[in-house]
């Protein structure tokens, strides 16, 4: 199963990280997804090591990052810098999503 997480805000940091080892775990993919508030998350060393993890694909909305003065200098390169289109690919692809 493909496990899409749509994370649009920075407050439930260790949820993303429960659910994505949870996953993982139990031999899923998992698809996750940032913008707005999310994008916060880009810089926390926890949430920087899921896009390491074998069988998570990460990648997040530039314009969002932008909007909210996120730096996106030195971002691990399994990090995607994407767009909407990123968030619709991880909708498509994925069985379920899961907001936070």
């Amino acid at each position: 199963m493909k496990l899409g997480i749509f994370v649009n805000t920075d407050r439930h940091l260790a949820h993303v990280v429960g659910f994505v080892k949870a996953a993982i775990l139990k031999g899923h993919q998992v698809i996750l997804f940032n913008m707005d508030g999310g994008t916060k998350l880009l810089g926390t060393p926890e949430f920087r090591e899921l896009c390491r993890t074998r069988g998570v694909s990460l990648s997040f909305c530039d314009h969002s990052a932008k909007h909210m003065n996120v730096t996106t200098e030195g971002l691990p390169e399994e990090m995607v810098c994407g767009s909407q289109y990123n968030n619709a690919v991880m909708m498509h692809d994925a069985d379920r999503v899961i907001v936070l």
